[in-house]
């Protein structure tokens, strides 16, 4: 039997938009999962060449978030690129 999946939309800015090909996306993931299950699922999904990074700074429906946070059916992780300033 298959387990219980909800879907999250991940938001992706600048340099990951452009390495994903899109700014946003959705992700099925099993119910439970967390921030770093569905970068570690997103990382799969797009396969080797992605260059996507293993860990990188999300946010959880506008807010920062851990790498464990516990994610629910429809929230928006936001993928956030190293900012620089100047």
């Amino acid at each position: 039997m298959r387990g219980a999946h909800m879907t999250v939309r991940c938001r992706l800015f600048a340099r990951y938009a452009e390495v994903v090909g899109s700014e946003a996306l959705d992700l099925e993931i099993p119910d439970g999962a967390t921030v770093g299950d569905a970068v570690e699922a997103l990382r799969a999904r797009l396969g080797p060449g992605a260059r996507l990074p293993a860990r990188p700074l999300a946010a959880v429906n506008r807010e920062h978030a851990v790498w464990d946070r516990v994610l629910a059916d429809g929230d928006e992780l936001a993928l956030l690129p190293p900012l620089a300033g100047g």
